[in-house]
């Protein structure tokens, strides 16, 4: 991509996210989550749909219920351990679909420009999103849970 007479070589991408919240509760299921990103050419279809769904499973733990609390005072985890750290399972994730454009980066030897961490940016903001579609509140702390929805 041309940017000012000069090229850019950054990956770039779009998170689309629909949620259902339960009235009663309050509880977010995400219903359909999909990503459509520009990574140059891809060698490897199948590793790089792998690569920005899991990215993108990252990126939800990140909206919904990851959360690491560290004592301001001196700057330490409180933790007590990974038990108290909820990252999403199969159950909480829906089917993801991905898509690229696929046009290699003619400034590159091979065309390629890297999606690592691209499949992760902007999945926050998407949820948060659609949460706010759902329900009219808008969430702005990390991670959505059912006290900030209530």
């Amino acid at each position: 991509m041309i940017r000012d007479g000069r090229w850019s070589r950054a990956a770039r991408g779009a998170h689309f996210c629909e949620v259902r919240v339960d009235a009663d509760t309050g509880e977010v299921r995400i219903s359909r989550m999909v990503g459509a990103f520009d990574v140059g050419r891809v060698i490897n279809p199948k590793t790089a749909a792998s690569q920005l769904r899991g990215a993108i499973v990252m990126g939800i733990g990140m909206a919904l219920s990851e959360q690491a609390l560290v004592d301001p005072r001196n700057g330490r985890t409180m933790s007590a351990g990974l038990d108290s750290y909820y990252v999403p399972v199969h159950a909480d994730i829906p089917h993801i679909d991905v898509t690229w454009i696929g046009e290699p980066d003619p400034t590159m030897p091979l065309g390629l420009i890297g999606l690592g961490e691209v499949g992760t940016a902007g999945v926050a903001a998407a949820v948060a999103n659609a949460v706010f579609h759902a329900t009219g509140r808008r969430i702005r702390d990390l991670p959505i849970t059912l006290d900030k929805l209530i």
